[in-house]
């Protein structure tokens, strides 16, 4: 039963598989389901060795590519994910940035061609399940954003999947890792204050929509180690200080947005198959 069954999941850059689905994906690999990691950017503009930023001097695209494309296959290694595919284009950098406005930019290329070619990843592995991010959710990165409604548009035109999910972030778990934080003394900058309590309210009003959550405790321990082979991208993170009755807590569980569905199964969910087991 288990061998018929794939799950898909479409990121825009090496880390975002496991920041926000590493739990499901570790945990449906582990039961032998197949798992699709499809990575639409090569990550050109992270940080480079020793924290230095795109646009500053030490900062070669190509060199930041290749150190986070061997990072993703780390991680991908480390979450079991089956197939690992990646679409190659560049990353658009973040919202503020100028950029994004560059012609090759992967928020730039039209949906059209992009969705093409996941399309036809998703007629080569015939995933019931496919997972993105909310275009409409509180973290609005262009290259989320674009990752999202190409992935949505492909599963529309090939008509394959059976489910299709949004990530979502709940507002309370948020609350819970700043509270602690600021509880354990831990000095938090200023802009990382104001993102995450942005972010925790942009998270509160969409929590209503979850339909589904997997609890991935079992293997939230495999979820870390992803995150941290990519050690180019988190160097001294407040991640790190979170006490880890806290991290079981907020992230003992992920949480997604059914945003289609053939099935029929009842929610809320705790199983992203749910509908689709036979035995």
């Amino acid at each position: 039963m288990a061998e018929s069954l794939t799950l898909m999941a479409v990121h825009a850059h090496p880390d975002d598989e496991a920041s926000s689905t590493g739990g499901v994906l570790a945990t449906y690999s582990a039961q032998g389901v197949r798992t699709v990691l499809v990575t639409c950017t090569n990550g050109e503009f992270g940080d480079a060795p020793g924290g230095v930023k795109p646009g500053q001097p030490g900062h070669d695209e190509q060199a930041v590519a290749r150190l986070r494309l061997a990072e993703l296959r780390e991680s991908a290694s480390i979450l079991g994910v089956s197939d690992l595919q990646t679409l190659g284009y560049h990353d658009s950098g973040m919202p503020e940035w100028d950029y994004k406005n560059r012609p090759d930019a992967f928020c730039n290329i039209p949906v059209a061609g992009v969705a093409e070619r996941i399309g036809a990843l998703i007629g080569r592995y015939r995933p019931q399940v496919v997972v993105t991010y909310d275009d409409n959710g509180p973290y609005q990165h262009p290259d989320h954003v674009h990752a999202s409604r190409c992935a949505q548009a492909a599963v529309a035109a090939t008509g394959i999947p059976a489910k299709l999910y949004l990530t979502a972030m709940r507002g309370s778990d948020w609350r819970k890792v700043m509270d602690a934080l600021r509880e354990a003394g831990v000095d938090i900058p200023a802009d990382d204050d104001d993102w995450s309590e942005e972010s925790a309210r942009a998270a509160a009003e969409s929590e209503a929509r979850i339909t589904t959550s997997v609890d991935i405790r079992p293997v939230l321990e495999r979820k870390r180690d992803a995150l941290m082979a990519h050690g180019s991208q988190i160097t001294d993170s407040w991640f790190s200080m979170i006490p880890p009755d806290i991290v079981e807590a907020a992230f003992g569980s992920e949480h997604f947005i059914r945003a289609a569905d053939v099935t029929g199964a009842p929610v809320p969910e705790d199983d992203l198959f749910a509908g689709l087991r036979t035995g």
